[in-house]
């Protein structure tokens, strides 16, 4: 048995590797968010390892050894110490292997990095299909199999991080004023069956490497530089809920219990995709399990957040972005598909250091109590989520169904916006919920056509409620498609962005007449809309729908903004009396996308599914 051993120990002592480190580095003066930062280490036979340090104001305080032989988590205490490089001394047996780890000095403080808020609007991209600014990065030796073919809508087109840098003044043009790109980081998984691939980037496999189709970190980070300087925020899109199938952590799992249903080979469960259950108060068992364990695909396992080590991972993961590359918010996919109360942990741990930051959560029911109940200190919830901003599907829901109907004197048409908005009193914070009228799950807001008074009228309402507007690339130049056959058609590549594309959509010689007229159209009530405090801080008051007209208008001091709808397809007059408590005695306002002068003594006729923004 002596003798065994001896020999164990002797192969153990030929094999001590030390793969990687995750964080890659980390930062001092961290302790307050993360008293003991876990550093995962990946290696053969690493497990049994001891690690020491005598690196001043460092000290280990707890070495886990996880069920698979090849991770070891260094729980290390880095209260106290300053930047610099350290020494962790591995030993294993006789073996001995010294790792040189980096304490970075943090830029700024938590409280100095200041988020997106109603003052902002998002644009959000999909990386691959915006703009392939390097070609040399289409093909990366040594990735899973994959095909570039723009031709084929679910496979890689070679967009990338540069795409998206050359094209910074293009989003200052446009009056954007924050970034939101579908994930970045590395999705090494490969093509199925030649027709689909993780061009998307919500199938992580490296949690701290930007996928090299796309760049590099420093490209990241040059990039959100960049924004910066031009007055852009960048918003960064995480997945805690689940990882890609070709994370290592699959292949070899470090726990039992590091994923939801780890049995998956032989024991699947699928998410139901249904998110009531959890805040049903009358779920049953079955149900919440499918919500909350089941995994979303096949080829993107559950994350189990009850794994505090697992939760620690991602908690670190996220404040080692804001830390590295300086973005200005995070968008979490998937939100209530994870365990709430891990998630609350996550939220206060960011909210405590970075008071003034932001992180939006997809909360995707299309009732506003369910949403409201997911905000920071909401009333309706017995768990805080201190979560800040979330996603609201109604509104998204109700625009998308009143452009194809009548606005009556009871529900139709823009009565439903109207009835969605009367809820906001459920809402802790309104100004801090995030509408859309599109995104890259659904279906372009022109489907397969073009009625551009529906998608102006739409528009309108969207930067002039109280709320944080998104916009869907492309939108701007009349992008178009339906998810009718696959994902990718609601996805295409922005015309321009490409090699070989016959036109450049980006600039005004390159757009049609009809794009251009779009274009200028968002521009200008983009444009106005910054550091509008009218519409940042107004008051809001909305009239039930009257002769098939709605009306919003928001109030901050003196000032008045009108948004004004004809939601019928025929001519309809607005009676300016019955608004004469916001039109308060004015005579006169401009209407901001066109800068036509509006009588406001007379009454308004609208032409069918006519909109107007007026200022005074």
């Amino acid at each position: 048995m002596l003798a065994s051993a001896a020999v164990a120990i002797s192969m153990q002592a030929a094999t001590l590797r030390v793969d990687r480190i995750e964080p890659t580095d980390w930062y001092a003066g961290l302790d307050r968010a993360v008293p003991s930062v876990q550093l995962m280490v990946y290696g053969q036979g690493i497990r049994d390892a001891e690690v020491t340090t005598h690196y001043a104001g460092v000290s280990i305080d707890s070495l886990v050894r996880l069920d698979s032989p090849n991770y070891l988590l260094i729980y290390m205490n880095t209260r106290g110490a300053q930047p610099g490089i350290m020494d962790l001394n591995f030993t294993l047996g006789k073996a001995k292997k010294t790792v040189k780890y980096t304490l970075k000095q943090r830029e700024k403080k938590g409280s100095e990095r200041v988020g997106f808020s109603n003052a902002d609007v998002l644009y959000m991209l999909m990386p691959d299909r915006f703009a392939d600014g390097n070609p040399a990065n289409n093909q990366i030796a040594g990735m899973q199999p994959y095909t570039n073919d723009r031709s084929k809508p679910s496979l890689r087109h070679g967009g990338d991080i540069e795409g998206i840098r050359k094209h910074l003044d293009y989003f200052t043009q446009l009056g954007v004023t924050a970034l939101w790109f579908t994930p970045v980081l590395e999705n090494n998984s490969p093509d199925e069956n030649g027709r689909q691939s993780t061009y998307h980037g919500y199938a992580t496999t490296n949690y701290y490497r930007v996928d090299p189709r796309f760049g590099t970190n420093a490209d990241y980070r040059r990039l959100i530089d960049e924004a910066h300087r031009r007055g852009l925020k960048v918003v960064m899109d995480m997945i805690f809920n689940h990882c890609g199938d070709y994370h290592p952590w699959l292949k070899d799992m470090p726990s039992k219990d590091w994923f939801n249903q780890p049995d998956y080979k032989n024991n699947y469960l699928q998410t139901s995709y249904k998110l009531t259950p959890v805040m049903d108060p009358y779920a049953s068992e079955v149900d919440l399990k499918e919500t909350v364990e089941g995994w979303f695909v096949p080829s993107m396992p559950d994350l189990n957040h009850h794994n505090v080590h697992v939760m620690n991972y991602l908690i670190q993961n996220s404040i080692w972005w804001i830390e590295t590359v300086g973005i200005d918010g995070i968008r979490m996919d998937t939100y209530p598909y994870a365990y709430a109360d891990a998630m609350a942990r996550w939220m206060r741990t960011l909210d405590r250091e970075y008071p003034n930051f932001n992180v939006v959560g997809e909360t995707w029911v299309e009732q506003p109590a369910y949403t409201a109940a997911w905000q920071k200190n909401s009333r309706l919830s017995k768990q805080n989520s201190y979560l800040k901003t979330v996603m609201d599907f109604s509104f998204y829901e109700k625009v998308d169904s009143a452009k194809h109907e009548q606005t009556d004197g009871w529900w139709r048409g823009y009565n439903r916006v109207y009835n969605s908005l009367v809820l906001d009193y459920l809402y802790e914070n309104p100004a801090s919920v995030m509408a859309f009228i599109e995104n890259h799950d659904t279906n372009r807001f022109l489907a397969n056509g073009r009625d551009v008074k529906a998608l102006k009228q739409a528009l309108a309402l969207l930067l002039t409620v109280n709320r944080i507007p998104q916009l869907y690339y492309g939108t701007e130049v009349l992008m178009n498609g339906t998810k009718e056959i696959t994902d990718g058609y609601v996805r295409k590549d922005f015309v321009g962005g490409f090699p070989g594309d016959e036109r450049d959509a980006f600039t005004a010689q390159g757009r049609t007449a009809d794009e251009n007229d779009m274009f200028n159209w968002l521009s200008a009530v983009l444009h106005w809309r910054q550091g509008n405090d009218c519409i940042i801080k107004g008051k809001q008051t909305q009239f039930i729908p009257y002769n098939g007209i709605y009306v919003l208008a928001r109030r901050y001091g003196s000032r008045t903004v009108m948004t004004i709808i004809n939601g019928t397809t025929e001519t309809r007059t607005m009676p300016v009396a019955r608004y004469a408590e916001v039109i308060a005695g004015h005579t006169t306002a401009r209407d901001v996308p066109t800068g036509r002068n509006i009588d406001l003594t007379a009454d308004l006729e609208m032409q069918p599914r006519d909109v107007l923004i007026l200022d005074f």
